[in-house]
């Protein structure tokens, strides 16, 4: 697989986007507008540009000429492989697998998604070859993080699997776990009810969000707490993460607490926004 595509070019599409190029892929990304599109690439020339000075690349310019960044979604058609990174909407990424289905024309290309909690089922049964949808989770920051879930559904195929592992691990040099296709996966699964924990215990007042971070930095030698890490993710993608495992295992752990909800609602959603738990 040479020819990489990836649909959106946010923070997980640029970083899927850049650590394909770096390894000498070629990729066309595609983004919804003109607007957004001028936003990816300069988010990718201002990592990239980081990535030269850090001496982690040779020079940011040869990585560019591998990225192309377009608004038409028929650009996709010579794909061999398409990352979807979109938005964590169940219908929006339901309704471009039907679109990207019908685009690309290589027999054995494969469809992946970044989600990072939508069953691959879902995808892969609004297509003409669910055996060739498959899970691929990368972590934010792409570059920086190792970790790759991989997660066939019950209809990809072994050689879909195998190929998508040779793809991360071999030419991208990441590391690669395999999960069921349930929603959340294992990292989320896991992840997702220790945030909210942190989250309903700032919001009945047993402590601050700073102590909460402090505690669990210190005290349980993680690289950062559980608040500020969700601004990292983004409340918003937090929300989406939580109702998604709500509506799969009706567990009262998956259950968004009601701050969550009004932070959301408020536009409060961390880093991205500038004010979530904390203000950046």
């Amino acid at each position: 697989m040479e020819r990489i595509g990836v649909v959106g070019c946010g923070l997980m599409g640029a970083g899927i986007t850049e650590v394909s190029a770096r390894a000498g892929l070629g990729v066309r990304v595609v983004e919804s507008s003109q607007a957004a599109a001028d936003a990816g690439r300069a988010r990718l020339e201002k990592s990239l540009a980081r990535a030269e000075a850090k001496g982690k690349i040779s020079s940011a310019a040869d990585v560019l000429e591998r990225i192309e960044v377009v608004t038409d979604l028929d650009a996709l058609a010579d794909r061999d492989l398409v990352v979807e990174a979109i938005v964590e909407d169940e219908t929006a990424k339901v309704d471009l697998f039907r679109s990207l289905d019908k685009i690309i024309t290589a027999d054995d290309a494969i469809l992946a998604s970044n989600t990072s909690s939508i069953p691959i089922m879902k995808l892969g049964v609004v297509t003409e070859r669910p055996q060739q949808v498959i899970g691929i989770h990368f972590f934010n920051p792409v570059p920086v993080l190792a970790l790759v879930e991989l997660v066939p559904s019950l209809l990809t195929s072994d050689e879909t699997t195998e190929r998508s592992r040779a793809l991360v691990e071999e030419t991208l040099g990441k590391k690669s776990i395999l999960c069921q296709d349930r929603a959340g996966f294992v990292v989320n699964a896991l992840l997702i009810p220790f945030i909210l924990s942190a989250i309903r215990m700032l919001e009945s007042g047993f402590a601050s969000a700073e102590d909460i971070d402090r505690g669990l930095v210190l005290g349980a030698a993680h690289p950062q707490g559980p608040l500020a890490l969700a601004d990292l993710i983004g409340l918003d993608t937090t929300q989406a993460v939580a109702l998604s495992l709500y509506e799969e295992f009706k567990e009262p752990l998956y259950a968004a607490p009601p701050l969550l909800q009004r932070m959301v609602d408020a536009g409060l959603l961390g880093r991205k926004t500038g004010r979530g738990f904390y203000t950046y």
